[in-house]
């Protein structure tokens, strides 16, 4: 494995200063031990010695309060003041001892230096003391502190002390100075005792190694003070030791908390990867602090047993009691009993609040409405609160004692172990509580039909089981779910909304084996529209066209099978699902892939007619029965397609089979695809060119028979391409005019743009001196659009100057669409505002014929197909003679369309028909050509007109 630095590093920071301190402690004592060689080395070392060492602890401590900033600044400036205050006075000392070479008088500076180290210290214990938080704290911390401080005053006292206040000889300012040391560390002392009860839970080892340098410093100023070494001591003995030893550990003890938190980063930078410490791991940390806290508690108890104890050696000794001893002893007593009452009273205080608090808790928790359930380790329920009964519908005492794994549904319990295991291996600080959501066993009826609620528990620790705070969610889940059933569902019919159907249909193609290819042709998608569902909406009204709707999805769910999915995509549209899987047709034999493509395209086909059948049949709305009819487009997933495309097929395949006649199923061929890719791109192409004015009117002189005077011009349209190539009407015109949708737009422009352009260059003739009229071809379906009312028209004409008399509009296109109803009214208010009607393919199919009885229109105009080989077959000649004697009995004007040759001019004319246009006259002319043709004279007709006849045009 590859060396980690890290550890050495580590190690390094943390021993590395604990060795020196120990090496230069360990060579100090030494030196003492063996006298330093000779008594001058021995007083520099003893006086200089403990200078420096005092020194280095004010520098350290100084330093630190200096550079940190923390609440327990304050504390280290008053320990580098005492230790100041210890280094000046061993250094007087030793200039008495060192450099005059005479005793110490006594007393001396160095007395007053060393008196003045015990009370910054005192102060700096004060601030490193956790301070209380009440005044009846200070009043304790106080009492303490004297207790503590009294009892050892009184074992002094007795031992050692009463002695020296009856020294005979001395001075006053003598006794006082002996008296004022012991007095001052034992006032250190006991704060030293009391701090150690007390001390903040900050910084810990930094408090600890001070509170231990402190310690060790009063030690030796206690045997300094002794009688028994008192008189005996010498500068650089033993005693020296103690007091260099505590200089260091106070100079050590700011900068301990730095290294020990050095050393946590870099435990846990050496060991990223470790396991956790589980919880519960510092026990045995854990069992000290209820033992600290009981010794602080019996603290004050101890120190009265101490100073009764001195009492008891006074008189055990047959000495009388002095009076010192027994203020003290008496004072002592009295601080225990104020520190009994205030703790008696506090007591009762806490006692009442805990009450309060108590019975607010049971408050809360009989009247919540959440069931608070707390649970054992073992998953035994020890407590519920009443509310239990109201939410589970199960009494509390009841539940106490079961199982919890027993109340969760068994298909939820795997996941709520797993949640619950996961919760108690994590961290009580990183993870205090978690979330689970299950299924809880009711009674009393509660839970619905399956007898379980829904629940969502919030679960927190507590002493080693767990607490459950539950409350009952089931409506906010129904109502959830009822919500992603709507979201996902069509609101008439119930059936899967197009997003589901999407959705569906990508699970079934994602769900086959790229290698079952002939399993994932099984898969179909069909497309459904209701032929004639609008003019249900119009006559009969839409309550009765939702009724229908309903009708028709409920029949269509009959209609397919229990594995397939059917589903509304909105309006009329509806599409099936049809899964392969399982069919004999979707697992034919290796060898038999062409009788796979059939089977599969007969069953399909069978379902298919089955649901156009269905759904054909009457429909009993409105108070009434309708009908409409399917049509039925079909696509099959072929290997490799995506659900887009697969629905995007049999959309085509829908409008296919509607434009082949509706009621009718077709199956989708790629040759669709490519036919609409090229009528878009052709209307495209038609749009872009309409807005860069690639297009032109071209107008073709409609001709007397009789006289081959113009009677008057058909406007047709022409686009002229960017590279000068114009195309007929035959190339374009029938994308646009049967286009549908995006189609259908531009199929209504370009009609506009041919209606207005007409009408200004016949407003342009009229005022130029020739009065033609112009006739405008214009699908009936474009005819009734609501876009092009008659009042567009008639504001066309006002606004380009145009009387309405020379208007002609030829109706063409006879699409079933348009309803003959909507048809008539349009023509008779186009009729009353004076434009004519023009019905164009007369003679071509029953649509014409049905239409004239109908329509009231002003001129028929003979298909082409009545004019071609008129002059060469009689039956013809008798079919055209008949339409044109219809005509003249209905009064009506007759146009023949190409009229191409002499020969035909000469027949139509015997037969009765008035006007003609045709390559025989002229070919469709630009606005020039036409001006020429026009001014040119009559075209030339095989047979002269009659003498005498003045008659003028029928179409003028």
């Amino acid at each position: 494995m590859p060396a980690q630095p890290r550890p050495p590093l580590r190690d390094r920071a943390g021993v590395l200063p604990q060795l020196v301190l120990a090496i230069l402690c360990g060579g100090y004592a030494s030196g003492a031990a063996l006298g330093w060689g000779s008594p001058r080395a021995a007083l520099i070392m003893g006086d200089f010695g403990l200078s420096a060492a005092a020194f280095a602890a004010a520098f350290s401590c100084l330093l630190y309060a200096r550079t940190q900033r923390s609440r327990f600044r304050p504390a280290w400036l008053m320990f580098g003041v005492s230790s100041c205050m210890a280094g000046l006075g061993n250094g007087i000392w030793g200039w008495y001892e060192v450099v005059l070479g005479r005793d110490v008088p006594s007393p001396s500076p160095a007395d007053f230096c060393f008196l003045l180290f015990a009370p910054p210290a005192v102060v700096g214990l004060l601030i490193l003391a956790r301070r209380p938080v009440t005044r009846a704290g200070w009043v304790c911390l106080g009492l303490d502190t004297w207790l503590i401080g009294g009892s050892l005053l009184t074992i002094s006292w007795s031992v050692a002390l009463a002695h020296a206040a009856e020294r005979k000889g001395e001075s006053v300012a003598g006794v006082a100075l002996s008296l004022a040391y012991p007095l001052l560390d034992i006032a250190l002392v006991s704060i030293v005792l009391v701090l150690h009860f007390r001390r903040s839970a900050a910084n810990r080892s930094a408090i600890n190694t001070a509170i231990g340098a402190l310690a060790l410093t009063v030690l030796c100023d206690a045997l300094f003070t002794s009688p028994l070494l008192h008189d005996n001591y010498r500068s650089g003995q033993m005693l020296d030791a103690g007091w260099f030893a505590g200089s260091l550990l106070l100079a050590y003890a700011p900068w301990v908390s730095r290294v020990s938190a050095a050393r946590s980063a870099q435990d846990r930078d050496a060991d990223p990867g470790g396991e956790r410490q589980p919880p519960g791991a510092d026990t045995a940390g854990r069992g000290r602090r209820p033992m600290a806290g009981q010794i602080s508690a019996l603290a004050p108890y101890l120190a009265a047993g101490v100073c009764t104890l001195g009492i008891l050696y006074n008189v055990l000794s047959g000495r009388r009691i002095d009076r010192v001893v027994l203020f003290t002893a008496c004072t002592v007593v009295l601080a225990l009993v104020v520190r009994q009452a205030i703790m008696l009273l506090d007591n009762i205080s806490l006692t009442q609040e805990l009450a309060q608090k108590e019975n607010h808790f049971r408050s809360l928790v009989q009247g919540s409405s959440d069931v608070i359930m707390i649970a054992a380790p073992t998953g035994v329920l020890r407590y519920v609160s009443p509310a239990a009964s109201g939410v589970y519908g199960v009494r509390a005492e009841e539940l106490v004692g079961s199982e919890l794994a027993s109340l969760i549904h068994p298909e939820d319990l795997g996941r709520v172990l797993h949640e619950v295991r996961r919760f108690l291996a994590a961290p009580p600080g990183e993870v205090s509580s978690t979330r689970i959501e299950c299924r809880f066993k009711a009674g009393n009826g509660r839970g619905g039909d399956d007898g379980w609620l829904n629940v969502e528990s919030t679960v927190n620790r507590h002493h080693g089981g767990l607490i459950f705070n539950s409350r009952d969610v089931t409506e906010r889940v129904r109502l959830q779910a009822q919500l992603q059933h709507s979201a996902s569902h069509d609101a008439l019919t119930d059936l899967p909304n197009r997003a589901l159907f999407t959705e569906r249909v990508t699970q079934a193609l994602g769900g086959r084996r790229t290698t079952d290819r002939v399993a994932e042709r099984g898969t179909a998608v069909l497309f459904i529209d209701l032929d004639g569902f609008k003019s249900v909406n119009d006559t009969v009204g839409h309550q009765a066209g939702d009724e229908l709707l309903v009708i028709a999805a409920r029949r269509l769910q009959e209609a397919v099978r229990a594995m397939d999915i059917a589903s509304r995509l909105g309006g009329d549209e509806f599409a099936v699902l049809i899964h392969g899987q399982g069919d004999r047709a979707a697992r034919p034999d290796p060898g038999r892939a062409g009788d796979a493509e059939y089977d599969r395209e007969v069953r399909i086909y069978e379902i298919a007619d089955r649901i156009r059948a269905r759904l054909s049949e009457p429909y009993p709305v409105g108070g009434g029965v309708v009908r409409v009819t399917p049509s039925i487009g079909v696509a099959f997933a072929e290997p490799g397609i995506t659900p887009a495309e697969l629905m995007r097929n049999a959309d085509l395949a829908m409008y296919r089979a509607k434009q082949a006649g509706k009621a009718r199923v077709e199956l989708y061929a790629p040759q669709m695809q490519a036919d609409v890719a090229r009528r878009t791109e052709l209307a495209n192409r038609l749009s872009a060119a309409l807005h860069d004015g690639q297009f032109t009117l071209f107008h073709q002189p409609v001709v007397e028979l009789a006289t081959g005077r113009p009677a008057g011009v058909i406007a047709l349209p022409r686009w002229r391409s960017a590279q000068g190539i114009v195309h007929t009407p035959a190339e374009f015109l029938r994308t646009v005019e049967r286009g549908a949708g995006q189609d259908a737009a531009r199929t209504a422009e370009l009609g506009r743009w041919m209606l207005e352009e007409a009408v200004r260059m016949a407003a342009e003739r009229h005022r130029d001196g020739s009065p033609l009229p112009v006739t405008v071809r214009i699908p009936a379906l474009r005819l009734t659009d609501q876009a092009l009312p008659p009042q567009t028209i008639a504001s066309m004409l006002s606004r380009h100057g145009l009387p309405p008399a020379v208007l002609m509009l030829e109706v063409c296109d006879h699409d079933p669409r348009a309803g003959l109803d909507e048809l008539e009214r349009r023509i008779v208010a186009l009729r009353h505002l004076g434009i004519r009607i023009s019905l164009d393919g007369f003679g071509n199919g029953h649509a014409a014929i049905g239409a004239l009885r109908r329509l009231p229109v002003d001129a028929l105009k003979l298909d082409r197909s009545l004019v071609e080989g008129l002059d060469e077959s009689t039956r013809l000649r008798k079919i055209t003679s008949g339409l044109l004697r219809i005509a003249g009995d209905l009064g009506l004007d007759s146009v023949a369309d190409g009229v191409d040759r002499p020969e035909q001019i000469e027949v139509l004319r015997d037969l009765g028909c008035r006007h003609g246009l045709g390559l025989a006259f002229s070919p469709p002319l630009d606005e020039p050509q036409l001006h020429r043709a026009l001014s040119s004279g009559p075209f030339t007709v095989p047979t002269p007109v009659r003498q005498g006849d003045t008659s003028e045009p029928a179409l003028r």
